[in-house]
């Protein structure tokens, strides 16, 4: 019955991983909150909420696949407009890249708790209805159209989001949005950027610690993945439809919301 219970967690996790991980609430927050209250057993959770992100790595893929194999045939052929693409959203990875492998295991070690996610989801909702609030003119209105400045903009944004609470795509969202890029833009290229970016965190995490995973661990992990996958790709192309027409505010005052209840139930 145990193992059973074990399962149905972690299926539960799955589903708030893909759910959470493309709006701008926080998956990392969301998972780690969750995981304390239902009393997730796995002695290597924060690497379970790592890898089960590849599952929404995989449905953004999906949903994308005709965009991205198109990309990858114009930078094969050496068009020049696919490999301008390709160059931004490797810059704007970059940062995050060199970050992460150095200071990810004392993030892990001192950040990820209630306390910090909280106050993570309150600021960072504060600074989403601040960024709303701006009046916004000659915006970036396509992900080709995206320069190096606003990469390396994203870039930098994405590395604070390395603090669990923040949200990594409302960073890049943020980010974009003041770099000179329009909301729904901005939201399709952090799809985009959460590609390499998630597949090279869950990478270097199931390699760094898959000596400590049990066979339940890895079967869990498994069970993730594909409630990640299925909930994410419900979520993805309504995200799309929403921030065409609507602010980021409603999530704005959800993250407010949280971070005081969190406290409160604290």
């Amino acid at each position: 019955m145990a193992d059973w219970l074990y399962f149905i967690k972690a299926f539960l996790l799955g589903v708030i991983e893909g759910v959470t991980e493309f709006l701008p609430i926080s998956s990392t927050g969301h998972l780690i909150l969750i995981g304390d209250w239902i009393n997730f057993p796995s002695h290597e959770a924060k690497v379970f909420e790592v890898v089960i992100q590849l599952g929404g790595i995989l449905a953004v893929c999906w949903l994308f696949r005709k965009k991205i194999f198109s990309l990858a045939g114009g930078v094969v052929q050496a068009d020049p407009v696919a490999r301008r693409f390709a160059a931004v959203v490797l810059l704007a990875f970059l940062p995050a890249a060199v970050i992460g492998a150095l200071f990810i295991s004392h993030i892990k070690q001192f950040l990820f708790n209630t306390t910090v996610v909280a106050c993570a989801l309150i600021i960072g909702g504060l600074i989403i209805l601040l960024v709303e609030s701006r009046k916004k003119t000659n915006e970036i209105a396509s992900i080709e159209h995206i320069g190096f400045k606003q990469a390396i903009a994203i870039g930098v944004a994405q590395c604070i989001a390395m603090i669990p609470g923040t949200s990594r795509s409302g960073a890049t969202i943020i980010g974009g949005m003041l770099s000179g890029v329009s909301r729904q833009t901005a939201t399709e290229f952090s799809f985009f950027l959460a590609i390499p970016t998630m597949l090279g965190a869950a990478v270097y995490d199931a390699a760094k610690h898959y000596h400590l995973l049990s066979m339940d661990d890895i079967w869990a992990i498994m069970v993730g993945f594909t409630a990640a996958f299925f909930s994410a790709l419900l979520v993805v192309n309504g995200l799309i439809q929403f921030v065409a027409k609507h602010s980021l505010s409603v999530f704005a005052w959800y993250r407010i919301a949280l971070g005081i209840l969190i406290f409160m139930v604290a």
